[in-house]
């Protein structure tokens, strides 16, 4: 278990290793900005998607030519990244517009690559449901299929989508699992671990990724349920990938039941139908996925997503929730007074931490983790 454990440990912690590994194998590998972008469009031209989700260990310099002031840490950190050659090795990269910062950043990047690599842009429906976002988001699929079909240099087929929908829903499963067993036995996942192990899956090939962490989720689920003496939290945010960040809480006996956070389980909650067209079927593997503070609800007055998270901390036999607050990420932070209300009137204890990429003293945040855990 610890041979698996590490090997993840390795991938997460050095992607652009795994970006030169992959591109000295002869793969084309494709750049995938967060969140929500067709995977399964990528793996089924034959090319390796590679999420791209800044970085916590470069700074801002040439970047800051081309992105706003209160552009989020992470797409400047991504932009960053393309422009001083980390990411050289990629073949393409696509850049969705799931919120008021990638909007503008799509175009950004696209001056800012030149001919350097082709940008593929992606527009979102934001009535995902209605039959004309379905038939909007197949056309914006589509389109990212043809492009993708021009740098492979060949004809992505009906039948390679279903089978990449069908690789793809045996990951999202299989890290479902992971989740649930890393909470029955956070004594051995901790929580670095379980970031190392769930962020590696955005450098990896789906089907190795996912064959990997079944065989960790044998070894874990043969192990007895640990008796955890400290304390459980939910987390909640964008990201929070950090190892020091991370460290705080293992070092006031913090475990993580269950999360809501972009970079994890909010990208798995959700499979595609195995039984429709299979571009239809990722437009409706889009439109199912509910309660995401960042994709529009029609039915805004009736949403139920701070009940959602509530529910989770309940469910999963958490004591309270941690919020890692991007900064400058417009959606979270005016969605907050709500989900505040939401634990408030379930009687959920929680703290809102503000973080971002740039952070590199986190004396603020340990004191606040520490106050929290000694109040649980």
């Amino acid at each position: 278990m610890e041979t698996i454990i590490n090997e993840f440990k390795e991938i997460a912690a050095n992607p652009k290793k795994q970006l030169a590994m992959y591109k000295a194998q002869g793969k084309k590998v494709i750049g995938v900005l967060p969140y929500y972008a067709p995977e399964e469009l990528v793996y089924a031209a034959d090319m390796v998607p590679f999420g791209v989700w800044g970085s916590n260990d470069k700074n801002i310099s040439r970047a800051k030519e081309y992105c706003a002031t209160f552009y989020c840490t992470i797409a400047q950190l991504s932009l960053e990244m393309l422009l001083d050659g980390s990411l050289d090795d990629l073949s393409g990269i696509i850049t969705p517009t799931i919120c008021d910062t990638l909007r503008p950043m799509s175009q950004n990047i696209r001056v800012a690559m030149g001919d350097k690599m082709p940008v593929i842009f992606l527009a979102h429906p934001q009535n995902r449901s209605a039959s004309y976002g379905l038939k909007f988001c197949v056309e914006q699929y589509t389109n990212v299929k043809k492009e993708l079909e021009k740098i492979t240099g060949k004809e992505i087929t009906d039948a390679d989508i279903l089978e990449s929908i069908k690789v793809y829903n045996a990951s999202r499963k299989a890290r479902r699992e992971f989740v649930k067993l890393a909470s029955e036995h956070c004594d051995v996942i901790k929580p670095t671990v379980r970031s190392a192990v769930l962020k590696a899956a955005f450098f990896m090939l789906k089907d190795e990724y996912t064959a990997k962490l079944e065989e960790l989720n044998q070894k874990l689920a043969a192990l007895p349920i640990c008796k955890w003496h400290g304390k459980k939290i939910v987390t909640s945010g964008i990201i929070y990938d950090n190892p020091t960040l991370l460290a705080a809480l293992e070092d006031n006996d913090i475990a993580i039941a269950a999360d809501d956070v972009a970079y994890e389980s909010r990208a798995f909650r959700i499979d595609a139908p195995e039984d429709a067209e299979p571009m239809m079927a990722l437009a409706k593997q889009f439109a199912n996925i509910d309660c995401d503070v960042l994709l529009y609800d029609a039915e805004s007055a009736k949403n139920n997503r701070g009940e959602f998270v509530a529910k989770m901390v309940k469910d999963s036999g958490a004591k309270g929730l941690i919020l890692f607050m991007q900064q400058f990420c417009d959606p979270e932070e005016m969605e907050y007074p709500y989900l505040k209300k939401a634990l408030d009137a379930a009687k959920i204890p929680h703290i809102k931490i503000g973080i971002d990429q740039q952070m590199h003293d986190f004396g603020q945040a340990k004191t606040a983790i520490q106050a929290f855990a000694e109040s649980l």
